[in-house]
C-alpha cells in the first residue's frame, strides 16, 4: 500500500466534500427525517454529526496554526451528543447551510497548509494535521454511505479502502492475523505477526466495508481458516479515541 501525500489528500477531501454537499442539496423534509443507516439516526443525526465534525477539525488547523491545542469538540463528547441532537431535526435548508459552511471552512483550513504544517500536533488522538485531514476523509467517505441513498461502499475508492485496512487494523483481536485478499490485488496482513491466521477473500470495497462496520454490497466476502470455510471473525471496537464514526 502506498501512503498518499497531502496533495492527494487534499484532493480526496475536496471530492468527499463535493460528495456530500451534492447529496445535501437533494433531500427535502421527509428525506432529512428518515432513518439513516444508523442505528437509532435519522439522516438529520448523520448531517448534524458532518457538519460537527468538519468545524471541529477545522477548529483543530485553526489552533494549530497558532501553536495552540484545543479538544476536538467543545463540551467533549458529551458537548458533540448535545449539537448532534439539537441540530438533527433543523429544515433541509439549514442543513443544507449549516454542511456547506462547515465543509468550506474545513477545506479552507487545509488548503491554507505549507508542507511542514501537515505535521504540526494537535490534539485529535495525540497526531497530527495529516491525520485530522484523514480522519475527515474518513468521516466524509463513510457518512455519505450512512445517509442511505444509494452511494454504498462500492463507490469507495482504492486509496480510501487501503487507508482503512492501515486504520482498522486495531479492529483485530489479539493473537489474530488477518490475511486480507481483494480479487485481484496483492494480499495484505493485519493484526499480530505469526498470530491464528483467517484470510478474508472478496472484491476490495467489501473488505473495507467488513472492516468498517457497514454492510458489503458485491456479496463477495468469504472468510477460510487453514483452507475451510468460517464464519467472518469478530472484530475489535474502532480504534481508541473520539468516537469517529459512530
Amino acid at each position: 500500500m502506498t501512503t498518499i501525500t497531502p496533495e492527494q489528500l487534499l484532493a480526496e477531501l475536496r471530492k468527499a466534500a463535493g460528495a456530500v454537499a451534492g447529496i445535501t442539496a437533494t433531500f427535502s423534509d421527509a428525506d432529512i427525517k428518515a432513518p439513516s443507516d444508523l442505528p437509532g439516526w435519522t439522516r438529520g443525526h448523520v448531517l448534524a454529526h458532518i457538519s460537527g465534525i468538519a468545524n471541529a477539525m477545522a477548529r483543530q488547523l485553526e489552533f494549530a496554526a497558532r501553536g495552540e491545542s484545543v479538544e476536538l469538540y467543545d463540551g467533549g463528547y458529551e458537548g458533540r451528543t448535545r449539537a448532534i441532537e439539537m441540530a438533527a431535526g433543523h429544515t433541509p435548508a439549514e442543513h443544507r447551510a449549516d454542511v456547506d459552511a462547515a465543509l468550506d471552512r474545513a477545506l479552507r483550513a487545509f488548503e491554507a497548509l505549507d508542507d511542514a504544517d501537515w505535521q504540526a500536533p494537535i490534539s485529535y488522538r495525540g497526531g497530527a494535521v495529516v491525520d485530522g485531514g484523514l480522519a475527515l476523509w474518513r468521516e466524509l467517505v463513510i457518512h455519505a454511505t450512512d445517509l442511505g441513498t444509494g452511494r454504498g461502499p462500492e463507490t469507495w475508492s482504492r486509496p480510501f479502502c487501503e487507508h482503512l485496512f492501515d486504520f482498522l487494523a486495531a479492529r483485530v483481536p489479539e493473537g489474530q492475523r488477518f490475511v486480507l485478499q481483494p480479487l485481484g490485488l496483492p494480499p495484505v496482513a493485519i493484526g499480530t505477526p505469526g498470530g491464528r491466521s483467517t484470510a478474508i477473500n472478496g472484491m476490495l470495497t467489501d473488505i473495507a466495508a467488513w472492516l468498517a462496520g457497514r454492510t458489503p454490497t458485491l456479496g463477495s466476502l468469504r472468510a477460510t481458516a487453514a483452507a475451510d470455510g468460517v464464519d467472518l471473525p469478530a472484530l475489535l471496537p474502532w480504534p481508541a479515541g473520539v468516537p469517529a464514526t459512530r
